[in-house]
């Protein structure tokens, strides 16, 4: 018996209910390729800020989720 978790992408196939939750950005720091995590239960439109792993810099995080569940992800230098 297979257990329900291994049938969600029958269920939910791309573009039908399931939302990235992963996103590779570029630290606009110290150039580093960094994967993160989003929330699409944050709602479709975020913006918040995020320290990076690597240098400690604070970026502004900016996520679009289409409606196909895709994340669009910008970070940016934070304004103080």
């Amino acid at each position: 018996m297979k257990h329900d978790d291994e049938n969600l992408d029958d269920e939910f196939p791309e573009g039908d209910g399931t939302a990235q939750t992963e996103a590779t950005v570029i630290c606009p720091y110290c150039a580093e390729e960094i994967e993160i995590a989003i929330d699409p239960g944050s709602g479709p439109q975020q913006l918040y800020v995020e320290d990076c792993e690597v240098c400690c810099q604070p970026w502004r995080v900016s996520v679009h989720y289409d409606e196909a569940g895709q994340a669009e992800v910008v970070v940016s230098v934070l304004d103080e």
